[in-house]
């Protein structure tokens, strides 16, 4: 198996550009350390953190939208060290407020200008930074037109508060409308072998552009890794309880896909989770663009795993095998099921 091997940053991580940034070919997301699925305790996710920087991931994913504001406050506190190493990516466009028990919660969408401002002015603290790198706009607001979102965020650029931006799950048209306000950087949606939407015209869009992209859940939320054959594998706190791929009948018809994945991750002398992250960062050879997936971890062993994808290269003849054994058209289920995670198209 390809995993695990000593001294792997220092021979095979590359590096991809997102606009003026330079950030390693596969980063980390870090909202499961302490949101959606469960979170675990800070010394754990503090030391994945620290193990990506020493494999040489320089690329690292959070949001204010997380926890809420607590994962930022993990990143920062993680990076805190090797701050001049390291590209930080956080995210806006949610109104969060106290709930019933007086806890934050997300409720509702929320991208004004003021309110890029003042995200942008509490995110910058708790990541322990001087400058977001790469700040985006979480989802559209559908009551403000993104122009203006984008002009806030361009204002912010200028005040040397953040040095790049992006927007995350929208659609062909909105890049357009975006990129004429402001150069984007990047733009983050949902990708893997069981996501495919943003072929038809996002992906293009970006190579037209010259934007770069970063596909999250590039292990579809793990169930491309085999880590999910039941429902019962999933904590009672676990977000992937409320998707319509994690409903048992769907589990189901799609282990069919993990299977035929597996037979050929086998033959590669890889695991299912390197053999799609590889299918997914060859992509960006297949659009003319380049890619940065940020697969998500809490576990080292699993970080590890996902880092040594990188030094596996796919034939023409091997990534049309992988997508004869995982076609789009038969994954089963819907990515969300409705409220404000939902993008604006899927």
């Amino acid at each position: 198996m390809i995993h695990r091997p000593a001294g792997f940053a220092d021979s095979f991580m590359e590096s991809r550009r997102l606009g003026q940034l330079t950030v390693s070919a596969l980063g980390l997301g870090c909202m499961g350390m302490s949101h959606a699925y469960g979170g675990q305790e800070e010394a754990a996710s503090l030391a994945t953190i620290r193990r990506a920087v020493e494999l040489g991931v320089t690329f690292f994913d959070t949001a204010e939208a997380y926890g809420p504001f607590v994962n930022e406050e993990l990143v920062g506190k993680a990076l805190a060290p090797v701050r001049g190493q390291v590209v930080i990516a956080t995210k806006f466009g949610f109104r969060i407020l106290p709930d019933q028990s007086g806890h934050a919660a997300m409720a509702g969408l929320d991208g004004r200008p003021e309110q890029a401002k003042a995200v942008c002015e509490a995110s910058l603290k708790r990541l322990r930074v001087e400058a977001i790198d790469l700040f985006y706009l979480h989802r559209v607001d559908p009551a403000v037109p993104v122009e203006e979102s984008v002009g806030a965020m361009a204002d912010l650029v200028r005040a040397g508060k953040v040095r790049a931006i992006g927007l995350s799950e929208v659609d062909a048209a909105t890049i357009r409308r975006a990129h004429a306000v402001h150069p984007l950087a990047a733009v983050q949606s949902e990708y893997s072998l069981w996501a495919r939407e943003v072929e038809a015209e996002v992906l293009p869009t970006l190579r037209d552009l010259r934007i770069g992209f970063v596909p999250f859940s590039p292990l579809g939320r793990g169930f491309l890794a085999g880590s999910v054959t039941s429902a019962a594998d999933l904590g009672a706190e676990d977000f992937r309880r409320t998707l319509p791929r994690f409903q048992q009948e769907a589990i189901d018809a799609n282990l069919r896909l993990v299977a035929r994945l597996d037979a050929l991750a086998r033959a590669k002398g890889a695991t299912k989770a390197q053999i799609a992250l590889a299918w997914t960062m060859a992509k960006g050879r297949d659009f003319g663009l380049p890619i940065a997936p940020i697969p998500g971890t809490r576990r080292i062993e699993r970080l590890e795993e996902n880092v040594a994808a990188t030094a596996i290269s796919l034939s023409e003849a091997e990534m049309a095998r992988i997508e004869a054994a995982a076609p789009a058209g038969e994954v089963v289920g819907a990515r969300y099921g409705g409220g404000a995670w939902t993008p604006k198209k899927d």
